[in-house]
C-alpha cells in the first residue's frame, strides 16, 4: 500500500474512533469531559495527517520526493490560519 493511501487509512480509522465515541457518550458509556478529550486528540492528528498529504502533493508537483514530507508538531499545524 502506497504512503497516500496508508495515511488516508489512519484518516478513516480515526473518523470511525471519533464516531464510535460520539456514540459511547450518546448511550452513557463516557462523560462529554471524557468525550471532549478525546475528540481533541482526535482533531489534533487528523490535522497532522491532511497536513502530511498537503506536503506529500506539494512535494510531488514540485518535482520533489514525497517520501521527504515529515509529520509536522502539534503547535505548528495547530498554528496555521488557513
Amino acid at each position: 500500500m502506497g504512503q497516500d493511501q496508508q495515511i488516508f487509512a489512519r484518516i478513516n480509522e480515526m473518523v470511525d474512533d471519533e464516531r464510535k465515541l460520539r456514540e459511547a457518550v450518546a448511550s452513557g458509556a463516557i462523560d462529554s469531559a471524557t468525550e471532549h478529550e478525546r475528540l481533541g486528540q482526535l482533531e489534533r492528528e487528523l490535522d497532522q495527517c491532511w497536513d502530511l498529504l498537503r506536503q506529500r502533493r506539494a512535494k510531488t508537483e514540485f518535482g520533489e520526493n514525497p517520501d521527504e514530507a515529515r509529520v509536522r508538531p502539534e503547535s505548528e499545524v495547530e498554528g496555521y490560519q488557513g
